[in-house]
């Protein structure tokens, strides 16, 4: 059991990944209140796809075979530009617990397209694990939600934009077998970004950017830096170097982060219910690591 729960320099970085994203969620509700949320995202996207090609340029760009570029334009449309619209549009529709808790079904989404995919084969105990998790994210945010009335269309979208992750992040396997990362990642950026700045149009013209504080522009740069260049690369070669149920599990640690430091930050209430939560959430994770391991560790099957 000791070797299985062993952390490593990849755990780690795994580790720093759920940092990221989960500081970055109180950074982007901070933010939105000041640009409009469509507006913010269409300059942190594009800040992100500048650092991403100059990544590119710098390291030399790779060569992309002819019937590789239309999987990636799919990629980004639908992990980026549809992925964000949703995600951003729900956000700003729906309450931050709902939008948390239905994040949080990301892992379990991920592995039902995993396995629909034949990429993976999902054991029941990782199963367990995975389910232990999203267990764990409705009592750190769901017994606070409430779904359908005023809120029903952000739901709606943010689940849409759950399905567009899966969808992402199964899709990627193919091409991080012969791309790195870096390339993938930047390259969908890339296009979700040409498609995701003129669908923003109406809301940057509407924007007084005189107006706006420097903290938000600080903020914005910070958001596409950490969360959309640094976190998405942790996030692609984790796919690439231990498959998409075991990288989709540290997910379900976000919501846990989010609010540890929306507690410091804006002095929320930490609640016993939070803290069972937080305990489920790292028991599941350890659960699906230690499958995942467990299973990798097994002799394959006799034909």
């Amino acid at each position: 059991m000791r070797r299985w729960l062993s952390l490593t320099p990849f755990d780690a970085v795994l580790l720093l990944m759920v940092l990221i994203w989960g500081a970055n969620y109180s950074v982007v509700k901070s933010a939105i209140r000041e640009i409009p949320p469509q507006a913010f995202n269409a300059l942190r996207m594009g800040v992100a796809s500048a650092v991403f090609l100059a990544a590119l340029l710098a390291t030399g760009l790779p060569r992309i075979a002819r019937s590789d570029w239309a999987r990636l334009a799919v990629l980004g449309t639908v992990g980026h530009f549809i992925y964000q619209v949703c995600f951003m549009g729900g956000l700003a529709r729906t309450t931050a617990s709902n939008s948390a808790l239905i994040i949080g079904c990301s892992p379990v989404a991920v592995s039902i397209a995993s396995a629909l995919a034949g990429h993976e084969r999902v054991p029941r105990s990782q199963w367990a694990g995975v389910l232990l998790s999203i267990f764990g994210v409705y009592l750190v945010v769901g017994t606070g939600a409430e779904f359908g009335g005023s809120s029903l269309v952000g739901d709606l979208l943010t689940l849409c934009a759950v399905g567009c992750w899966a969808v992402y992040t199964v899709g990627s396997r193919p091409l991080l077998a012969r791309y790195s990362p870096l390339a993938v990642t930047g390259v969908t950026m890339i296009f979700g970004t040409m498609l995701y700045g003129p669908a923003s149009a109406s809301q940057l013209a509407q924007v007084r950017w005189a107006a706006v504080p420097a903290w938000a522009w600080i903020a914005t740069v910070l958001s596409a830096v950490l969360a959309l260049n640094v976190a998405y690369l942790i996030w692609y070669t984790s796919v690439q170097r231990i498959g998409n149920v075991r990288t989709s599990s540290y997910s379900n640690l976000i919501p846990v982060v989010a609010i540890a430091v929306a507690t410091v930050a804006l002095g929320e209430a930490v609640t016993a219910g939070k803290l069972a939560g937080a305990g489920a959430i790292l028991l599941g994770v350890a659960t699906t690591r230690m499958a995942a391991r467990r299973h990798a560790a097994e002799p394959p099957a006799e034909e």
